[in-house]
């Protein structure tokens, strides 16, 4: 992982409240008009106190963030491009997920979204 990747999701962590947080992967999602991802929990790592970092780039998108039960209806927010977002916590293992993607284009990244998710896998 790039070293500016690792420090910037270290800042975003430290000023949402988790400091000394050092990722060890950076997943990389990317989504086109119409895709999504469904309401899932993140919880294959080994250490669940430390956060999840997600960085969004290009269209803006919905992003789900429920309860710790698939059932809890999730909040609505919407991510834009270079918009970061830090869970953690009680909060780790909410279900969340992205509505599909709006037919749009960005200036920069045209009609897509990338989004990078950094965690502590180890």
């Amino acid at each position: 992982m790039p070293p500016s990747f690792r420090k910037l999701a270290g800042q975003a962590a430290t000023a949402a409240g988790f400091p000394a947080f050092s990722p060890d992967a950076c997943l990389i999602n990317r989504y086109q008009p119409g895709a999504r991802m469904s309401l899932h929990q993140d919880k294959d790592e080994l250490d669940l106190g430390a956060p999840i970092v997600s960085v969004s780039l290009g269209l803006p998108a919905i992003f789900l963030f429920g309860g710790l039960q698939r059932s809890d209806k999730p909040r609505r927010y919407r991510l834009e491009h270079g918009d970061i977002a830090v869970w953690g916590g009680p909060a780790r293992l909410a279900f969340h997920g992205v509505a599909p993607l709006a037919d749009d284009e960005h200036a920069v990244m045209g009609k897509q979204r990338i989004n990078l998710t950094f965690r502590k896998t180890r």
